[in-house]
């Protein structure tokens, strides 16, 4: 929920402004001492600009990402630092980045005007061969049909190559990281495993166990559905080797399909590259990282004025078996529990303030757009999951008071409730005081001021349920919850835990059928 970034590389561009005079053609010149840094190793830059300002500056950017490519702002910069003088040297620390490949840009004046062409370097990594986990679960295989996956972009450090230690006859690995084959009918209702070899150059080699789940030929290929929907915190970026413990987390909960905000403009696709899936990354903030195909992608927020993307997943290509995914992340302020439990504002001046967060408005309209698809849930069941920014009024109730309120209906969960779709942790956990489910926020347990609250500034943080999956369709419940990785320290001493973000997650599994 909060925003945290510096300056250089925040969206402060993004917000309503008045238009800027044209920018001034780059005039200035950007060169890298060397075009591979090693993972650890500072970058450094020689520029020149005959318009110097204390305020220019020089951001890094994956490539391809999220950088200024038409000299206006898509997301934040991974790594910044101020350039004020005509002419000069600058580092940026690479700690914390994984390898691949990167472009930086020369700004003016704390905005996106190109002061001179980017210049692209690649980290590369100083580390053997290793696996982000010994241990990880590919896609399902059917019986008597063709299989692929990969373990490619799931190995980590100076990796050259790859090869099939052990496993079944039938599963054959690339040395690309290709896992393929066709399962025999003796296969069938049995988990195929292999074990798969890293390689390094030098001879160096990492080991991990791969798990394949073989399904008969007559039965759903999915008969389980491990849904999650995760604000990822600036895409990772706030903790220190983010995206591997991402890739981590998310091949250890074995999940298929997943609901991202916060991506920074290139978490999704960075993500589904590296575990071989399917994804839609939708803009710079929310997308849908899926194990199985995605056969449709909806509109990008650009283009549809709302902050979801949607996607079908085809679980089943024997069956027709489809689902339809939403992801949203509405707006963070003003914020219902800083109103009531700060400002003891009455429950309609509360509901004035959702309106005016504008999250009364975008989940109307991605009730509206929805509606097609909630209308044939019957035949394809439809999911919306994403970070509302918002409790629920099923949590809010006579009989579990919040800070001295009963009933509350907040908007973003009365309008799912109303269009018939179940809020999935509150199946699997009826009782609200009972199983709360907080998902903001495992970090932030002192409120740090803001929101027009800043006189309670120092008091213990409101905790609450504000991350949601929601479920319509022939799809049920088998569990749900709220779920981090170990256990994340707070605030400002967070930067080396497991968990990478500042909500928990929300898993949910589900019977397909």
């Amino acid at each position: 929920m909060r925003w945290t970034v510096p300056i250089a590389a925040a969206a402060i561009a993004a917000l309503a402004l008045p238009a800027a005079p044209a920018a001034a053609a780059p005039d200035g010149a950007l060169a890298v001492a060397a075009a591979r840094v090693t993972s650890g190793q500072p970058i450094t830059f020689t520029y020149s600009t005959p318009r110097p300002d204390p305020k220019n500056w020089i951001g890094l950017y994956t490539d391809p990402g999220n950088g200024p490519a038409e000299e206006k702002y898509v997301g934040p910069s991974l790594r910044w630092v101020y350039v004020p003088q005509s002419s000069g040297t600058a580092t940026l620390p690479t700690d914390g980045l994984e390898p691949g490949d990167y472009v930086a840009y020369a700004l003016a004046k704390d905005g996106y005007a190109w002061l001179a062409a980017p210049v692209k370097v690649k980290i590369v990594s100083n580390e053997p061969p290793r696996f982000v986990t010994g241990a990880f679960t590919l896609r399902n295989a059917r019986a008597g049909s063709p299989y692929a996956a990969s373990v490619k972009g799931l190995a980590r450090g100076r990796t050259e190559s790859f090869a099939k230690v052990s496993g079944p006859a039938w599963a054959q690995v690339g040395a690309d990281g290709s896992v393929t084959g066709t399962p025999p009918a003796s296969a069938s209702a049995k988990t195929a495993v292999l074990t798969v070899e890293a390689r390094g150059a030098d001879g160096e080699r990492a080991t991990a166990t791969v798990r394949v789940r073989v399904r008969p030929p007559g039965a759903p290929l999915v008969p389980e559905l491990k849904a999650l929907s995760w604000n990822l915190w600036h895409g990772g970026s706030q903790v220190r080797n983010g995206r591997e413990k991402q890739l981590k987390f998310l091949l250890e909960q074995d999940v298929d399909v997943v609901g991202v905000q916060e991506s920074s403009g290139v978490a999704v696709r960075e993500l589904g590259e590296a575990l071989g899936w399917d994804y839609y990354q939708a803009g710079a903030d929310v997308g849908i990282l899926s194990r199985y195909p995605i056969t449709a992608r909806g509109p990008e927020p650009s283009a549809s004025g709302l902050p979801v993307s949607n996607v079908r997943v085809r679980l089943d290509e024997r069956r027709g078996t489809e689902l339809a995914v939403w992801n949203a992340h509405l707006g963070y302020t003003p914020y219902g529990p800083y109103d009531a439990c700060f400002g003891k504002m009455p429950v309609e001046r509360l509901l004035e303030r959702e309106a005016q967060s504008k999250r009364t408005g975008q989940i109307e309209g991605i009730m509206r757009a929805m509606a097609p698809e909630l209308e044939a849930s019957g035949r394809s069941p439809v999911l919306l999951m994403g970070d509302f920014n918002a409790p629920s009024h099923l949590d809010w109730t006579d009989a579990n008071r919040r800070c001295g309120y009963g009933d509350v209906p907040w908007p973003t969960s009365v309008a799912p409730a109303e269009a018939g779709m179940l809020d999935t942790y509150r199946v699997a956990h009826p009782d609200p005081a009972a199983d709360p489910g907080i998902t903001w926020s495992p970090i932030y347990k002192t409120f740090t001021g803001g929101y027009g609250h800043d006189s309670h500034a120092g008091e213990p943080e409101p905790q609450d349920r504000i991350d949601f999956i929601h479920v319509k369709g022939d799809l049920s419940v088998l569990s749900s919850e709220a779920v981090v990785e170990g256990t994340p320290r707070p605030i400002p001493g967070h930067q080396d835990n497991a968990w990478t973000s500042d909500h928990a997650a929300v898993l949910t599994v589900f019977k397909v059928g």
